[in-house]
């Protein structure tokens, strides 16, 4: 069985990628499972997304702890451990990433015993709105060897079938783009054995204490307190105005800003809410001139503030 998880961000189209996979499995002749898992749903949030493929029924359920290929459309994602991008990763696993970085580096950075396969972005990719996802089915389509390029155009025009025809060409051609890239790694991904109810990992429990309903139960002692949630607590990136390269266009950020986190100045210069940033990254695709740069969120800081 083929067990295959990709990693992203909200809005990068790893739900979809995994669907439109999953359509290619099924129509190379496979019994295919696929599912997102993610918390919050909002752009810029952690997400993964799995599919299994199998030439008979497949009786597996949950999330895939073994994987034979993990597929990270934001390289981003690696050293975040809620993100889970190398949980289970063995000697057999194959590691892709869309990466500027080197797939050895990435080897040599996560000491892992398995192989990494650097993808660079694809203009054609880059010019979909940041959306990676057929970009990632074209190279696990030719990683996994069994899926041919005609099933693969076909599984996206099914997918994105409530697309024009032409943004779904758009996606096809970076799909094809990144299935010729991965020519030297045909089929280098190999299905992996059951997995046997010896194997299991029973959980570790915790034991919580006993606490009064005044501190465990949801009190709302007034309203009108929502102001009081600080959405800035939910980042993991955080975006940050170079305002040497702001041009004062004073609308493009702010408008585009779902929280409306950002305001601007009288001298048209954009301030960011950090207590309401939630960390989504819309602001960073929409500036044209790239003032918007992304850093780290290195620790949560208390009422989110910088």
């Amino acid at each position: 069985m083929y067990r295959i998880r990709f990693h992203g961000r909200g809005g990068q189209g790893m739900k979809t990628a995994s669907r439109i996979l999953g359509r290619a499995f099924f129509l190379a002749g496979f019994e295919v499972q696929d599912a997102p898992r993610y918390g919050a749903e909002r752009r810029g949030a952690p997400l993964f997304a799995y599919v299994r493929a199998d030439t008979k029924t497949i009786n597996e359920r949950g999330v895939i702890t073994r994987p034979d290929l993990v597929a990270v459309a934001d390289d981003s994602l690696v050293g975040l451990p809620l993100a889970g991008v190398t949980q289970g990763l063995d000697k057999r696993t194959v590691l892709l990433l869309v990466s500027h970085e080197e797939g050895a580096l990435w080897r040599q950075r996560l000491n892992l015993a398995g192989v990494a396969i650097s993808l660079p972005p694809l203009a054609e990719a880059q010019a979909t709105a940041r959306f990676h996802g057929a970009e990632m089915v074209g190279a696990v389509a030719r990683l996994v060897g069994c899926i041919t390029a005609a099933q693969l155009r076909e599984a996206i025009a099914l997918e994105l079938a409530f697309l024009d025809a032409a943004e779904v060409a758009v996606h096809q051609g970076a799909a094809n783009a990144a299935y010729e890239a991965m020519a030297e790694h045909a089929g280098l991904v190999q299905p992996g054995g059951p997995i046997v109810a010896a194997d299991y990992l029973p959980p570790r429990w915790l034991d919580l204490p006993f606490e009064p309903a005044q501190v465990s139960a949801p009190v709302i002692h007034a309203p009108a307190t929502s102001v009081a949630v600080q959405t800035g607590l939910w980042r993991t990136m955080r975006p940050v105005i170079d305002y040497d390269c702001c041009n004062r266009c004073w609308w493009l950020c702010s408008t585009f800003c779902p929280e409306s986190a950002i305001t601007v100045d009288e001298d048209r210069s954009p301030t960011i809410d950090y207590d309401h940033c939630k960390g989504c990254m819309v602001c960073v695709a929409q500036c044209p001139t790239h003032a918007i740069v992304v850093q780290p969120e290195e620790e949560p800081v208390p009422g989110g503030s910088p």
